[in-house]
């Protein structure tokens, strides 16, 4: 059964903390399947593109991103490769709500990581999968879109 995960908003420390990698016994366990599965349903629950660890209150480097096929568990995630072009783009954020603001990424980028069978996979992103991986990943280095963005506005 799924479960709907609280989400941490700002501010609250655990959003600030650096996350920790977990090993392959860790990482192909049920007890991270299952957290895995409640995170893709959490994202999906709260019409987000991304989900860290960290912002259900998990001081652990995982991440979910949303794709058109299906939502993808990302573990132990590191960027292997950034171009030097860069480009703005709005950016909002499940743990700051309401709020928005643009940020400068790199337009492509390479990175691994481990899905929850333990297999390692390295792939290439451009535009906005490239945009939300940078972003999760700052997540798991306790690093807010809020600290990067100029031109920040809150919705009411």
């Amino acid at each position: 059964m799924h479960k709907i995960l609280n989400i941490i908003t700002e501010p609250n420390g655990v959003l600030r903390q650096k996350s920790l990698s977990l090993n392959q016994k860790e990482i192909k366990s049920n007890k991270i399947k299952k957290l895995c599965s409640d995170m893709a349903k959490t994202m999906l629950k709260k019409d987000g593109i991304g989900l860290a660890a960290p912002q259900i209150g998990k001081n652990i480097r995982i991440i979910i991103i949303n794709t058109k096929e299906k939502p993808i568990c990302m573990i132990n995630p590191i960027i292997t490769y950034k171009s030097w072009a860069k480009e703005w783009g709005e950016e909002g954020c499940l743990s700051v709500p309401n709020v928005f603001g643009k940020v400068k990424r790199c337009k492509k980028i390479k990175y691994k990581y481990f899905d929850n069978k333990g297999n390692k996979l390295i792939v290439n992103a451009e535009g906005l999968m490239a945009r939300v991986i940078q972003h999760e990943i700052d997540h798991l280095d306790g690093i807010l879109f809020i600290d990067k963005a100029k031109n920040i506005k809150k919705e009411i």
